[in-house]
């Protein structure tokens, strides 16, 4: 006997995240920045030209505000590092990699294509980690 299967929507109840999701977020990239061993200025870059003051309040634990462009830049840098963590069994080398020369990138590594400052390098990032670990 069939059954017929429920269709659900595609739309997820929540479409923004929550202050404590951001929040961790925040906390989860500052460490992960201090494990790429990043300079406050490429932190800030990365972050979406993020200004000194408010990088060092977050290093102090004070996140503040998070608006949708920033927590979306939060989220792909966390799926570069997920990525990352399944392409290397040894998390130093996934760190590693970040600053280290690429063929795929011209020669250049993968911070270099971060640090042109747009979303959208970031994101070729991740679409490159992805395709790289088979999860086109």
């Amino acid at each position: 006997m069939l059954l017929e299967v429920q269709t659900t929507t595609a739309q997820p109840e929540h479409t923004a995240i929550t202050e404590d999701e951001a929040a961790a977020l925040a906390r989860a990239v500052t460490n992960l920045f201090d494990r790429w061993a990043l300079s406050d200025v490429e932190a800030c870059q990365l972050l979406g030209g993020m200004a000194a003051r408010t990088w060092a309040r977050w290093k102090k634990g004070d996140i503040g505000r998070i608006d949708r462009d920033l927590a979306m830049r939060l989220s792909i840098l966390l799926g570069i590092h997920k990525g990352l963590r399944y392409m290397f069994s040894d998390p130093h080398q996934g760190y590693a990699w970040i600053k280290k020369p690429n063929s795929a990138f011209g020669g250049v590594s993968a911070l270099n294509i971060m640090m042109q400052g747009s979303m959208f390098d970031l994101a070729r990032i991740r679409s490159y980690l992805d395709a790289e670990r088979g999860g086109r």
